[in-house]
């Protein structure tokens, strides 16, 4: 049974104890222990949320929930990508329970190993993303809301917050069913637009018109999804957080290269106009965006928003 909640202080295990919970393919239950989280061997963190659904980006929106309900997430750690090659996506790291200690427990005494976790399936990266359809099962309608629940009891967001998130699910439910696809575009052959942003630099995001022109069909320029909740920050002024050039695809451990893309401060998924449940989606992912759907603005203009 779970026992680690949100704001627990909690440390990770050493590598040769962490070592012991894995089996061949370096991974409890399909979820692999990264190279990259080794660095925070012996180190102390507060529980960020249990992890109990996640979005899959194949096709947008899709719902998942975990296979095992000893899972965490920890505040601010995401994977640095160091060991695939320089991976830019920053996922956040998923933790079983098993290499976690709660603060105050008496520690185990072992001499330390390195692990040695694999990263490559055949051509192709692996990753807690590219295994993340084997650690996690699809969901019903009725999984969901009952894991909606569970988020509420484990403490991972307020009554308000659930109640807020329920409403902006069927409001954009019915606006969906009676419009359609919000950001549809009508271009074939999406264009291409560079600043060079960096990271630091102020933008606006354009409005959702100007952004409708440069997206297809399915509401994509070149591939990269519009999602619904992109929409509200149309008119906001905000920072780069950084350049992304390439990252692993989910599920495939494919690295895709990208151009005049970045990420934008304060700018992650928005899994709750995704369907009832997701808001409490442990992923959190930055949400990617195009340079043509920004304009550089100045940074004096932008603090007095």
């Amino acid at each position: 049974m779970s026992s680690m909640r949100h704001g627990d202080l909690v440390e990770v295990r050493s590598a040769s104890e962490i070592a012991k919970t894995l089996d061949d393919t370096g991974s409890i239950d399909s979820l692999p222990f990264m190279a990259e989280m080794q660095e925070f061997c012996g180190k102390q963190f507060r529980v960020s949320r249990r992890a109990l659904t996640a979005c899959f980006s194949d096709p947008p929106g899709t719902y998942r929930g975990f296979n095992s309900d000893r899972i965490v997430t920890l505040d601010g750690l995401r994977c640095s990508g160091a060991a695939h090659d320089g991976c830019q996506k920053a996922c956040v790291i998923f933790w079983r329970e098993e290499w976690l200690r709660t603060v105050g427990d008496e520690p185990q005494i072992v001499s330390d190993v390195e692990i040695a976790p694999i990263t490559r399936s055949g051509d192709n990266y692996r990753c807690q993303a590219t295994e993340l359809l084997k650690a996690t099962h699809a969901m019903s309608r009725v999984d969901r809301v009952s894991r909606y629940l569970d988020g509420l009891r484990q403490g991972n967001f307020t009554v308000f917050r659930m109640m807020r998130c329920v409403s902006i699910a069927v409001i954009w439910w019915i606006r969906t069913k009676l419009f359609g696809l919000y950001a549809r575009g009508s271009q074939t052959k999406t264009p291409i637009e560079s600043l060079n942003l960096q990271p630091g630099e102020w933008v606006e995001v354009k409005p959702m018109k100007n952004i409708i022109e440069t997206l297809d069909k399915n509401g994509q320029n070149r591939r990269l999804y519009f999602s619904p909740d992109m929409r509200l920050f149309c008119g906001r002024k905000l920072r780069v957080k950084s350049r992304l050039d390439k990252m692993i695809i989910d599920g495939t451990g494919q690295m895709r290269r990208l151009k005049n893309t970045v990420c934008l401060e304060g700018s992650t998924c928005g899994c709750a106009y995704m369907g009832l449940g997701m808001a409490d989606c442990s992923r959190c992912e930055f949400t990617l965006w195009r340079e043509i759907w920004l304009q550089r603005c100045d940074s004096s203009e932008a603090r007095d928003q």
